[in-house]
């Protein structure tokens, strides 16, 4: 089966970081697989793409490209020359362009929702447009079951409803069991408290930047994960005046974006995802993987994934998640406890299991 993946960057993500583990996966499997880019500037993940010699083209550079409508003529271009079984369609600009291509074209159109909620299901007036969209596509791939029922609920359409399936997330677990710490984490003193996101307003650091005011000095926070677009810098700007008003600059670190997240997650002694929904966050699961106790939002997205396993707090609360916090970090015992539930629970998660059933659906 020759199959496309399209998605507008390998910048950093969870679904940047799936697409590149089903394209390894699926070609392990005997697959032909390729990744379009609309955005192709360099970066770790499309590196290692690369690597596990997966072709990787782009059809222009910079962070304007993932929003751009002209994109449409040369992703035609790319359709037309190639002849593919498959093509799968990651986040909103993909979707929309890929649809409007299959008017033109025949294409076996697959896509996968990310998130339980976006900004267009706000936009008044636009739900005939998604439903018209959603509609060019043979199936639609949900990555949770709360995913599955919000758009659902979105479309109100019984025939695109039963389009959608539920194929949960997977990572490769190993890599992130046998970890090694990183010693620029391991080499500072004190609590370290972890969190790795992308800073989109989408996330919730805030919270867990006004948390540490919750707690003594001994405890420091490291942030990993970068900014693409001029919204989510000036949200990663406000983050930092954020710390500098709090006087939190010698106990929060910015690491910027990371390819070295199973050692970060190794090095730290909780790992927190403070966040305002999700779809299914790959980052819970790389968290859980390595074992490390794991706090996070009680979110649509958060909840069924992480209930049982890690611990939760209530969204915005950062008293409640100072009080997780400190319990974790001083009592040993407690959180040997969490990390083994979060290992037993990321085990079910393999990306492997993930693409197989990738491939059962594409052969719909």
């Amino acid at each position: 089966m020759r199959i496309l993946q399209v998605i507008t960057s390998l910048r950093t993500g969870g679904a940047e970081r799936l697409v590149v583990d089903l394209s390894k996966q699926m070609k392990l499997a005997g697959n032909e697989v390729e990744i379009l880019l609309f955005d192709g500037t360099e970066t770790p993940l499309k590196a290692e793409a690369g690597a596990a010699s997966i072709p990787v083209c782009a059809l222009s550079e910079g962070w304007q490209a993932m929003r751009n409508p002209l994109l449409l003529f040369k992703l035609m271009r790319v359709l037309r020359k190639n002849r593919y079984d498959v093509v799968h369609a990651h986040n909103t600009s993909c979707q929309l362009l890929l649809a409007v291509a299959s008017c033109f074209q025949h294409l076996r159109l697959v896509t996968t929702e990310h998130n339980t909620d976006n900004r267009r299901r706000r936009w008044r007036g636009y739900r005939p447009v998604d439903r018209w969209m959603y509609g060019r596509y043979r199936r639609i791939i949900c990555v949770g079951e709360e995913t599955r029922q919000a758009l659902a609920a979105w479309l109100a359409h019984p025939d695109l409803t039963n389009r959608l399936t539920v194929i949960p997330n997977g990572i490769d677990v190993s890599k992130y069991a046998e970890a090694i710490p990183s010693e620029d984490i391991t080499s500072q003193e004190g609590r370290k408290i972890l969190m790795i996101s992308a800073f989109r307003s989408q996330k919730d650091h805030p919270t867990l930047i006004r948390t540490l005011t919750n707690l003594s000095e001994e405890y420091c926070l490291f942030l990993a994960g970068g900014s693409e677009t001029n919204e989510d810098r000036r949200y990663l700007n406000d983050c930092k005046q954020l710390v500098s008003e709090m006087g939190l600059d010698k106990r929060v670190i910015f690491l910027g974006i990371r390819p070295d997240v199973p050692q970060l997650l190794a090095a730290a002694d909780v790992v927190v995802l403070s966040t305002a929904y999700e779809g299914m966050s790959l980052s819970l699961l790389e968290a859980m993987a390595a074992g490390r106790p794991l706090i996070a939002s009680d979110v649509p997205g958060v909840h069924d994934l992480v209930s049982g396993a890690g611990l939760l707090f209530p969204f915005g609360d950062d008293r409640r998640l100072a009080e997780l916090i400190r319990q974790v970090c001083e009592d040993p015992s407690f959180a040997a406890e969490v990390g083994a539930k979060c290992r037993v629970r990321a085990a079910a998660y393999d990306v492997a299991e993930t693409a197989r059933r990738y491939l059962q659906e594409y052969a719909c």
